[in-house]
């Protein structure tokens, strides 16, 4: 086979100088590979598995992410034990609602675009500058968004600088907006938040956080078919992330059974039985 002088080199492009932002990269080299660029056919859209319900808890000195494991698709069930809350870096989290595979795709774009700051910059980006980053990527995806293929993810994360858990919302056009102490997003998040409401206090350790997110997708899950509550039978657990000022880590199933078996008997053990 007859070797070009180039072959086994990089593409010129990516021996340049250039901006930090890989999407901005991407964008101006292979633009397609963007979900957001990528072309809708005319017509009715598929039905394509959603994801829900995402809730967030800060506790004194870091922040939990919890997220239930159904994905649906109309009526059905289309996955049971689905993957929603990724860790970004070594201090966030990200959690996904809405079209499951372009939110799944978006959030492993935003973990290189923070990699790659990281690597081009030699430090890592603020937390607001990572959440105003991740707005910008999902306004990208807005004509898909237009057409019903939304992504609307929940950002969250420990401020090294401010030594505290901080939460970001977001709308489908990329507007992001910090919220205060809990938060949660997906079809079950009305009734999520109304758990924790009632719920959440200052100055909860990180155990006591990890409760109240449990508790709080128990809660939708009773009241929204389209979120799954803990499933005993088959061993399926809510995905909880903590971060904190040691960095990011995911509570194994094994330490969120107990919470789970506690959550039911307290309720099984209350006057009238579960509530």
């Amino acid at each position: 086979m007859t070797r070009g002088a180039d072959a086994g080199r990089l593409p010129s492009a990516f021996l340049a100088p250039g901006s930090s932002s890989f999407s901005d990269f991407l964008g101006a080299h292979a633009p397609d590979l963007l979900p957001g660029r990528r072309p809708v056919p005319s017509g009715p859209v598929t039905e394509a598995p959603h994801g829900t319900t995402i809730v967030t808890v800060t506790f004194d000195g870091g922040v939990v992410m919890a997220g239930d494991r159904r994905a649906t698709m109309g009526n059905v069930i289309a996955n049971r034990d689905m993957e929603k809350v990724f860790a970004t870096d070594e201090f966030s989290l990200v959690g996904i609602a809405g079209t499951a595979g372009l939110a799944i795709e978006l959030v492993r774009l935003f973990q290189v675009e923070l990699e790659h700051y990281e690597k081009i910059e030699g430090t890592l980006m603020s937390l607001e500058g990572k959440a105003n980053r991740l707005a910008t990527m999902i306004r990208g995806n807005l004509g898909m968004a237009m057409q019903g293929l939304a992504v609307v993810p929940m950002f969250a994360g420990y401020d090294l600088g401010g030594a505290t858990g901080r939460i970001f919302s977001y709308d489908v056009t990329g507007g992001c907006y910090e919220e205060h102490d809990h938060h949660s997003v997906g079809s079950g998040s009305l009734f999520a938040r109304g758990a924790l409401k009632k719920l959440f206090r200052r100055g909860m350790t990180a155990d006591e956080a990890v409760r109240v997110a449990v508790e709080a997708l128990y809660d939708a899950a009773d009241d929204d078919s389209a979120t799954g509550g803990p499933d005993v039978g088959r061993r399926i657990w809510p995905t909880v992330g903590v971060v904190d000022a040691e960095g990011t880590r995911f509570v194994p199933s094994d330490d969120v059974a107990p919470v789970v078996d506690a959550i039911i008997g307290d309720r099984a053990a209350a006057e009238g039985g579960a509530r």
